[in-house]
């Protein structure tokens, strides 16, 4: 399991229309909640995200990893960590 600590809840907060239609929290405490629920994953680096997408079956190998950052369910971190949600 995962800790989110305030970095990860307030991007996932600002920017979780990227990945939903409709807000699926709106305080820290309900991002921190449904980010455990979905079982959201913290890495190092974008390379890490990649094994991430692979490991759950993912078809990554034709992506670049600028298109890896850019889906929907990778949301980069202001320190450079990445937060990957599968919603």
């Amino acid at each position: 399991m995962y800790e989110y600590d305030e970095e990860c809840l307030k991007t996932f907060l600002k920017n979780q229309a990227q990945l939903f239609d409709e807000p699926v929290a709106e305080t820290l405490e309900e991002a921190e909640a449904f980010l455990e629920d979905c079982m959201a994953a913290v890495v190092e680096n974008i390379g890490e995200v990649k094994e991430f997408l692979e490991e759950e079956g993912l078809d990554v190998d034709s992506m670049s990893l600028e298109e890896i950052e850019e889906a929907s369910e990778v949301f980069p971190l202001p320190g450079g960590r990445y937060l990957i949600v599968e919603g």
